[in-house]
């Protein structure tokens, strides 16, 4: 199994660091500061062997109301909570707010633990059993055991270890797939390796070598090594606390709460849709615009609360929102945030991201409920179509739709399989996603272009496909774009030839007076041979109207009635191919012919052979060898 991820939680000077050294034997209080005062400042981590062999690893968290934002930065993401509470003085108000915190981020499993209990009488020890077993009352932590401990004499550390053996066995929802996913929470210049950043492996895998991105910055980094719970290794498995030492990134670049990242997996967002509840002990409702400090992960940022269905929002309450970030942040759809009022700093809400990359949207109106509705309260095939018909212009693999969803690639993968109205497209090694109703607007739009494009320009053999692609498509690489049209194509709904793309029911259109023109000029063309004249003595002389000129140009080149050689300068194709034949003839005399030669072969001048030599060297026709062509021959 992956490592079990636990975090502690608790009043300052409750226990837990000790507790955590006599579960482990490591003490995690690391910094001189911590030491001197006895109080955890940072997080701290600790690895733990359980009984049946597993892994388990445990966050310290402080306690201190200074240092919620670290306690929200380590109960992220975790499998497990311990709510450790002294037994010489109860709960106490950091006791309070954890347990907020906790219900909050919705920790699925968990337990208490009362230590010190050496200090107090068991008439005492009974009394404050009690008072927990009301304060935990109606919370996750109402399913799990109360357990006595004292971490000084070593009693009851067994039993506790027996019972978090028991929850890590019993943990069945323990799914991190998914995109490489490391909130950084320290990150620090190691001497002779460069910058490091530590934190807990939230989702993917990572490997020495891999090419990651730092985001929000979007700086693309290598990962140069690898520490997993403090030894070297080639890899790093959700769950476990992870130190990488990263290439090309200096220390301020990494700060504590960016993420390290798969490339291309993630974007930061300045607006995110969510469902937030105020708590029942909020001192004051939230009003429309409150600046608040979100937590996400190991990030704090600062953003406002549009409240979308009403002005304020009492405790206890919830409702739908948007978080609009003073800076960006990165998240996922299905994240859990705390937030804390601006100044006085109080925890006094929390909630869940639906939209990690939200459009602003207007308050009071039914269809932004509605569809936060679905976000929030859709079965996972649901999501997939929701999803996949809002795509504007991106292809998605499986494991851009399950990043996005925030759910297995394998359940997706499921899904996607026995769905309908969804397509794939394979081509490139990739396996595309696009929902039906996507897929048949991107045509549309295509072919809309395409009918106006005809319409103005009839004589042209179709739209240039790097012009649809910049104007329609942006996004699509070159790749993507032609594995499109490929599959339209297929499917008759357009056609392509060469650099172009049309209806299928097109034919450049001529009237009979254009038809004349075209006749003329190719007169003209064939007359001249190999001294083709410029084409816009060739327009004078047939009296073309300009606004026909250039094409009625296109019209003849795209139909291979004249050949572009060089920039204004274009022979008609039976001259081409006079040429050709011409210059097979001479070579059967000559294995190599100077330009001289060629220019008395075509009874031309040096301005019009060499630009038409150069032609034929392009198209491999000919090759030039020193002074001289000899016919280019395949090896």
């Amino acid at each position: 199994m992956d490592w079990f991820i636990i975090g502690t939680a608790g009043h300052v000077d409750h226990g837990k660091t000790q507790l955590v050294k006599a579960l482990t034997g490591q003490d995690t209080d690391r910094l001189k500061e911590e030491k001197k005062r006895g109080i955890s400042i940072e997080l701290g981590f600790a690895s733990l062997k359980l009984p049946n062999g597993d892994n388990a690893a445990i966050i310290d968290v402080p306690g201190h109301e200074r240092f919620i934002k670290q306690m929200l930065a380590g109960v992220a993401g975790i499998d497990m909570v311990m709510l450790i509470i002294a037994a010489d003085e109860g709960i106490m108000p950091q006791t309070r707010e954890h347990m907020e915190i906790i219900k909050l981020l919705r920790i699925k499993k968990g337990l208490t633990v009362i230590t010190k209990i050496d200090l107090v009488d068991e008439e005492w020890l009974e009394l404050i059993e009690e008072d927990i077993r009301e304060f935990i009352k109606g919370t996750v932590l109402a399913h799990g055991p109360i357990l006595k401990v004292s971490a000084l004499k070593n009693q009851g550390i067994d039993n506790l270890i027996n019972e978090i053996q028991k929850l890590a066995e019993a943990d069945t929802d323990h799914h991190r797939e998914g995109q490489l996913r490391l909130p950084v929470d320290r990150s620090f210049v190691l001497s002779g390796f460069g910058t490091v950043v530590t934190g807990t492996l939230w989702s993917g895998e990572v490997k020495t070598g891999d090419i990651v991105e730092i985001q929000p910055i979007g700086k693309k980094s290598r990962v140069r090594g690898i520490q997993v719970h403090g030894h070297p290794q080639q890899s790093a498995k959700p769950g476990q606390r992870v130190a990488l030492n990263l290439s090309d990134v200096e220390v301020d670049e990494v700060p504590r709460g960016s993420s390290v990242v798969s490339a291309g997996a993630y974007a930061p967002s300045y607006i995110l849709d969510a469902k937030l509840q105020l708590i029942e002990s909020a001192a004051k409702p939230l009003k429309q615009r409150q600046r608040v400090r979100v937590h996400l992960g190991t990030s704090e940022k600062l953003a406002r609360i549009n409240l979308l269905s009403c002005d304020e929002l009492a405790p206890g309450e919830e409702t739908y929102v948007q978080l609009q970030m003073e800076e960006p942040l990165i998240a996922q759809r299905g994240d859990r945030f705390v937030i804390r009022s601006y100044s006085p700093m109080f925890t006094i809400g929390g909630g869940t991201i639906l939209e990690p990359y939200g459009e602003k949207l207007k308050r009071f109106q039914d269809e932004v409920i509605e569809t936060l509705q679905i976000k929030e309260e859709s079965n996972p095939e649901d999501l997939i179509i929701y999803t996949l018909d809002k795509i504007k212009d991106k292809l998605l693999t499986i494991d851009d739709l399950a990043g996005q969803l925030n759910l297995g690639t394998n359940m997706v993968r499921d899904y996607v399989n026995k769905m309908e109205g969804i397509l794939t497209i394979e081509g490139e090694g990739n396996r595309y996603i696009i929902g039906q109703k996507t897929y048949e607007k991107w045509l549309a739009a295509l072919c809309k272009e395409l009918e106006a494009f005809h319409g103005k320009y009839p004589l042209r053999p179709g739209l240039d496909k790097e012009e649809a692609r910049s104007k329609l498509f942006p996004r699509f690489s070159i790749k993507e774009f032609n594995l499109l049209l490929g599959t339209w194509q297929k499917e008759s709904r357009i056609k392509t030839a060469g650099a172009h793309i049309y209806l299928p029911d097109f034919t450049p259109a001529l009237d009979e007076k254009t038809k004349q023109l075209i006749g003329l000029i190719e007169d003209v063309f064939l007359k001249s041979g190999f001294q083709p004249p410029a084409f816009e003595e060739t327009f004078q002389k047939v009296k073309a109207p300009a606004a026909q000129r250039e094409e009625i140009l296109k019209y003849m080149v795209g139909q291979g009635i004249l050949v572009k050689v060089a920039e204004n300068m274009y022979f008609h194709i039976k001259t081409i191919e006079k040429a050709k034949a011409l210059l097979k003839e001479g070579f059967n005399q000559k294995e190599a012919m100077a330009l001289s030669d060629i220019r008395d072969l075509f009874d031309s001048s040096r301005k019009f052979v060499l630009p038409l030599l150069e032609y034929f060297d392009a198209q491999k026709f000919t090759k030039r060898v020193e002074d001289k062509r000899v016919l280019f021959k395949k090896d």
